[in-house]
């Protein structure tokens, strides 16, 4: 296998067309080898504190020589958030029924060495050899429904509450975060995005964005093509690669 070599990336965000405002926010440092991408909780209030908290915590974690370390520490820091999200900014609000969260999915790289760790419907896209993978799986209604084999992919799209959400940061006392590692190859591409994103584009779309060249055209061209759509939530994209 090649050396791997240094990450470049290119994030943007946008309210979209109809949302009030934005309440996505990411993190992206290729120097120390991590990205974020986190979604406040639709409907709730605040929801673009509890992002912003969430990306603003993990750009803080101290540098780690220990790839493990790392890992165990954007765990410990997602966990320390979920308990500050579900009890004390609760009683903050004046309700104990008011739910502050966010989704998060985060992606370390060190060496040949990755991980993806998730709470929610953002996701984690990888394009390798001119395919495309989703690393993430979604915690959502819609995606349960599926699982349990109680409805077929159309029919729980169709549902009323489909993408209400299972998981999130803030969402409930204990935090269940999935966890993915597994290893890189010098031409890999990822993609972290919120739903806003991925919901409007197909996998063709995604992979026809992905095998451009730079990250800067890769993420115009997902950009613009749900911007000329409806764009009804606010949608937020990480391009990584070498």
């Amino acid at each position: 296998m090649k050396t791997i070599g240094v990450w470049r990336s290119v994030a943007r965000t946008d309210r979209g067309k109809i949302r009030a405002r934005n309440e996505d926010a990411f993190l992206e440092n290729p120097k120390k080898g991590i990205w974020a991408v986190a979604d406040g909780m639709g409907g709730y209030q605040r929801g673009d504190i509890a992002s912003g908290l969430i990306v603003a915590s993990l750009a803080e974690l101290p540098a780690q020589s220990d790839f493990d370390e790392r890992i165990k520490g954007v765990r410990q820091c997602l966990s320390w958030l979920n308990r500050r999200l579900s009890q004390e900014l609760t009683v903050v609000a004046g309700r104990q029924d008011e739910i502050i969260g966010s989704t998060v999915v985060t992606l370390l790289i060190e060496g040949s060495r990755a991980v993806c760790i998730w709470a929610g419907d953002s996701r984690c896209y990888l394009w390798r050899e001119q395919r495309l993978y989703q690393l993430t799986r979604d915690h959502s209604l819609r995606q349960q429904l599926i699982d349990e084999h109680r409805m077929d992919d159309r029919q729980a799209w169709a549902h009323p509450h489909s993408a209400a959400l299972t998981r999130a940061v803030g969402a409930s006392e204990q935090l269940n975060l999935d966890v993915l590692e597994f290893v890189v190859h010098p031409a890999d591409v990822f993609l972290l995005c919120s739903d806003g994103l991925h919901q409007d584009l197909s996998r063709e779309s995604l992979g026809r964005a992905l095998s451009l060249p730079a990250p800067e055209s890769a993420l115009t061209r997902l950009f613009e093509e749900v911007l000329g759509g409806p764009a009804r939530d606010n949608l937020t994209g990480l391009v990584i690669r070498q």
